[in-house]
């Protein structure tokens, strides 16, 4: 099979690319400085790849981390919209287009929520009124991209939007790294009051979704990537400790996170809305997760974090 991944040279890209390749698929990156270059708006000699290709599972959009100043708005916002219509673009002009599209997209769409999850039927939109600006920034990006999509005219290819919760994976830089590193400085208590739900799935379990899709013909649309118990960030950083084995983390509040994100150069958002999502279409249509809860997927992402690093039990031992 041959894969084309625009976008594919960023954290997800890596862990799904290598991950493809192993399984003897030929794969194509697509990025501004790889072997492929493209830009993500315009049409290039890149669109000959997708010319016979059985997969398209595009990844690209500027990152989130980050201020959501004007310049950086414009930039999350039009990456986004703009390589999915040039992808669009690319397919419909193939002789032989590739019959399955996976678009990126975020569980983030939903609408901030504690008390009932949002499966793909859930709410979409809206905050909390009052809820800061960004957090409305964010779920309109999330349509916007969606509606890219939607509006692209490919009739023989299949579309999925990935609806996906964070990632977590031990590589380095990612997000689980991030986290890992707040509970090994002592920094992992509640965030805000700690209610906010945190929505995630295991880079295996992520992977093995991708594959599910590609074999089920009958899966287009809307899919949630996120396992299936989200749990308060409380919660989900109190089992990240126990996990590594530190009893305590400092809390944070609000006004000490925005300060935080201030320096770091960062939003809140990231933190502090509360994503509880979960994957209906998947569990419906058989899906099964090899890690279905955030203790147990922290304990393997801590031993695998560990592995990756070199790190020694001496080392362990002198904390």
């Amino acid at each position: 099979m041959k894969v084309i991944i625009p976008g594919g040279s960023g954290h997800l890209g890596t862990i799904l690319g290598r991950s493809l390749e192993r399984d003897g698929h030929e794969v194509v990156i697509l990025s501004r400085n790889g072997r492929v270059g493209w830009d993500g708006r315009t049409i290039g000699p890149w669109a000959a790849e997708l010319n016979g290709a059985d997969l398209v599972i595009n990844l690209a959009g500027r990152s989130v981390n980050c201020r959501y100043n004007r310049r950086n708005r414009a930039e999350i916002l039009n990456s986004r919209v703009d390589s999915t219509r040039v992808v669009g673009e690319a397919i419909a002009r193939a002789v032989r287009p590739p019959r399955l599209w996976l678009q990126a997209s975020t569980a983030t769409i939903y609408a901030h929520r504690y008390e009932a999850p949002n499966d793909e039927n859930g709410i979409l939109g809206g905050s909390e009124p009052e809820a800061p600006d960004t957090w409305r920034f964010s779920i309109e990006v999330a349509q916007a991209w969606e509606r890219s999509l939607d509006e692209a005219d490919v009739p023989s290819t299949r579309k999925v939007k990935l609806r996906s919760a964070i990632v977590m994976s031990p590589e380095r830089g990612g997000p689980f790294d991030v986290l890992l590193n707040l509970v090994r400085h002592g920094l992992s208590g509640p965030a805000g009051d700690g209610r906010q739900y945190v929505s995630w799935i295991h880079y295996r379990d992520f992977i093995d979704a991708i594959r599910w899709i590609i074999g089920h013909d009958d899966l287009a649309g809307s899919i949630n990537l996120a396992a299936p118990h989200p749990l308060p960030n409380a919660d989900f950083m109190a089992a990240l400790r126990e996990a590594w084995g530190i009893g305590f983390g400092l809390p944070a509040t609000r006004w000490m996170l925005e300060i935080g994100a201030f320096f770091l150069r960062t939003e809140t958002e990231l933190i502090l809305k509360s994503r509880r999502v979960t994957p209906g279409r998947l569990l419906e249509s058989g899906f099964s997760f090899k890690y279905s809860t955030w203790p147990e997927a922290a304990l393997d992402l801590c031993a695998r974090w560990r592995a990756v690093s070199g790190e020694t039990k001496s080392e362990r031992s002198d904390r």
